[in-house]
């Protein structure tokens, strides 16, 4: 049996049942890929369910308010995907008459979308035959047919690209994508994939050379700047200072606390003599520190962060102009990034305990 047969009879008895396979509709095709790029299945299941429900059609999604947007992507990560789909969806409106595309020409013009994007949402709405590419069929061929050519590289992205057009099931094209991504989330996984009862047992080049563990290949890039931020959480009565991040940098004007970063991990009476910190709060200040050190890893950064409040005595005797009083049964409604998002989830009744 060839390669795609075999793979097919896996996915009848062994594909996952999720929500969005069982629509042709390219809007909600084109929702779900777009959260799974950057999150497990189980983890992205809510928000799909989330931006559904507020944005049943892709005329509501292109009326929203980006904030909206953005305070529903929460935790996600990558808040650029979220602005790009904003704009895809207006796109749609003013391009295509409101009608999402299908074809693959057409879908890969939307902001955000790039060449797997599109081929899921063309073959998984209109059966068109392009084949997807992404981590996991990246894994399942370089394995199967035992390739050792770097899948980071243009010659391993044309390699790749070019067999799984030639193995993909041209009569059957969405079904055979979905199936392949899944047998790489299930059974060719990154680590202790299921060799031993694998239908590709006896043909996998891989296992047969004892290359599982090192396929597929991927050269190591650039190496990570650490950054250091030192969050204050300021209140006054029934509000609380928060700050919109600009352009230029990571988080795009998503809301936080104010900040101030330092080239290095400091100690409190060091933070509290940084020039930085002396021109915006009093020099009888004090703070209070909350929880651990956070760690954040985004592309080529990670981010370390600290958590103080600032006493009642420590007036804030300067304003940076992007911060502002909210009053606290407001702030959930503003678009956080993940560190504050996730701070506020675990240490809100701290925070809101004066109020």
């Amino acid at each position: 049996m060839s390669f795609a047969v075999k793979l097919m009879q896996w996915y009848g008895e062994h594909g996952r049942d999720l929500p969005w396979r069982a629509t042709q509709n390219p809007y909600i095709i084109w929702l779900s890929e777009i959260i799974l790029q950057q999150t497990r299945v189980e983890q992205g299941r809510p928000y799909f369910y989330r931006f559904v429900d507020a944005f049943p059609n892709v005329a509501a999604f292109a009326e929203a308010n980006e904030e909206d947007i953005l305070r529903l992507w929460q935790g996600l990560g990558y808040y650029s995907r979220a602005r790009n789909m904003h704009r895809a969806a207006q796109m749609v409106m003013q391009d295509f008459q409101g009608i999402f595309p299908t074809r693959y020409e057409e879908v890969i013009r939307l902001p955000g979308v790039g060449e797997y994007t599109a081929a899921a949402i063309a073959s998984f709405s209109a059966n068109e035959p392009k084949a997807v590419v992404d981590g996991n069929v990246y894994r399942v061929l370089a394995r199967y047919l035992g390739i050792k050519e770097p899948i980071n590289t243009s010659t391993g992205k044309k390699l790749f690209a070019r067999l799984a057009q030639e193995m993909l099931d041209i009569h059957n094209p969405g079904a055979y994508n979905q199936a392949i991504m899944d047998f790489g989330a299930l059974q060719c996984k990154p680590k202790k994939p299921l060799c031993e009862a694998c239908v590709f047992r006896l043909d996998c080049r891989a296992l047969r050379e004892n290359n599982v563990e090192v396929l597929p290949v991927k050269l190591k890039g650039k190496g990570s700047r650490n950054r250091y931020f030192h969050y204050f959480i300021v209140r006054e009565a029934d509000r609380m200072l928060m700050a919109k991040r600009g352009q230029g940098d990571v988080w795009t004007s998503l809301y936080e606390f104010p900040m101030i970063e330092t080239a290095a991990d400091v100690s409190v009476p060091e933070l509290m003599i940084n020039p930085d910190f002396t021109e915006y709060f009093e020099e009888n200040t004090i703070l209070k520190v909350v929880d651990k050190p956070v760690k954040q890893v985004l592309s080529h950064q990670n981010i370390y962060a600290r958590f103080y409040i600032v006493s009642e005595a420590g007036m804030v005797k300067a304003k940076k102009k992007e911060w502002d009083y909210h009053y606290y049964e407001k702030i959930d409604k503003l678009a956080k990034h993940k560190l504050i998002f996730s701070f506020l989830e675990k240490n809100g009744h701290l925070i809101s305990a004066t109020f």
